[in-house]
């Protein structure tokens, strides 16, 4: 399943006549936070709220939160399974990729809780 949401998320942003550069931008964040809940996670939902200037994001999953937070936003440190890996994911870019992609980024995330991102991009001049 993972990309279904990001796909169905660019659908909706090229009706809205995003521009490609910024589609791209978005979509990469989404997909890469759309892998986390996947690899690391009970389960979640994806949240997005189209503005005139802005597009937010959230994605909410239900645990187990991460240990470290700095460390996880290290590139390349993981702790995806050798199942994950087998599929391609796990290199520990997602969270490095997530902040490079956005205008804003606010992470909620306590072990033992859950994980909430919240991905912000401004449309038109910064």
């Amino acid at each position: 399943m993972a990309g279904a949401a990001s796909s169905e998320i660019k659908r909706i942003l090229k009706q809205l006549n995003i521009p490609p550069l910024k589609i791209k931008q978005i979509i990469v964040a989404v997909f890469e936070a759309e892998v986390n809940v996947i690899a690391h996670s009970y389960g979640g939902k994806i949240v997005c709220d189209f503005e005139e200037n802005e597009i937010t994001v959230q994605v909410i999953d239900t645990g187990p939160g991460i240990d470290n937070l700095e460390l996880a936003m290290t590139e390349g440190w993981s702790t995806a399974t050798d199942e994950v890996r087998e599929m391609g994911y796990g290199a520990g870019m997602g969270l490095p990729n997530i902040r490079k992609s956005c205008d804003n980024l606010d992470i909620y995330t306590k072990a033992g809780d859950h994980t909430h991102i919240s991905m912000r991009f401004t449309l038109g001049e910064k």
